[in-house]
């Protein structure tokens, strides 16, 4: 399997693991009483603190997700893997940093730390759409 392919199955794994952890951080609410199982909203702003910042987090890597499937699969028609093998790893390792620290902390250096990650990753996206665009293989 690609690097591409491996990153892609990672960061959709990624997204399962933090949808399964939003469920089950809402049924725990649900079951123990604390919340309607129809009263939540859909951006997490009515489950302050560590609720909020899973359902962001999640939300952040949903948002992304069809960009890299997109470009991956671009890369895979036009038998140019080479464009995103080299740093398909790394795109997920950045997805990775930028879900935990956004669970882990709203703080300055926290926000600033997830934007670069974003930055990082949006870059590598706009490297492999030029080099897919362009044709150029090095």
């Amino acid at each position: 399997m690609s690097n591409t392919a491996i990153a892609l199955v990672g960061f959709s794994g990624w997204f399962i693991l933090l949808s399964l952890a939003l469920a089950v951080y809402r049924s725990s609410l649900v079951l123990g009483g604390r919340k309607a199982a129809n009263a939540f909203r859909t951006d997490g702003a009515d489950l302050p603190g560590l609720g909020e910042r899973l359902t962001r987090a999640r939300d952040n890597c949903f948002e992304t997700l069809p960009v890299f499937a997109a470009l991956a699969l671009a890369a895979h028609i036009a038998g140019r893997l080479e464009v995103t093998d080299g740093l398909a790893l790394w795109l997920l390792a950045l997805r990775l940093g930028q879900s935990l620290v956004h669970i882990a902390s709203t703080s300055v250096n926290a926000v600033l730390l997830r934007a670069n990650l974003f930055f990082l990753q949006m870059g590598i996206y706009l490297w492999w759409t030029i080099r897919l665009l362009l044709g150029s293989g090095a």
